[in-house]
């Protein structure tokens, strides 16, 4: 697949490669983003909304809350790093 792709590259005209890796780079970017996005989401919901009651009478995060959520974004990046 690496090969193909990099035969892929090569065909781009030279003048288009730089714009080709930008958009390459911007939708790498914009992946990343999407991820932290639904990490922070998913965990936040599992762990403050829900799974404690969504206690919001503190600042900080209950003892209970910060280990969910360690654990959840743990979890999480075990997952994405598999995919």
């Amino acid at each position: 697949a690496f090969r193909t792709t990099m035969e892929s590259f090569n065909k781009i005209p030279e003048h288009q490669k730089g714009e080709f890796v930008r958009h390459i780079e911007d939708q790498q970017m914009k992946d990343s983003l999407l991820m932290y996005n639904h990490l922070v989401e998913s965990c936040f919901d599992k762990c403050v909304m829900v799974g404690w009651g969504g206690n919001f009478t503190s600042k900080q995060l209950a003892e209970e809350e910060s280990k969910c959520v360690s654990q959840c974004s743990e979890k999480f990046m075990k997952l994405t790093q598999r995919v």
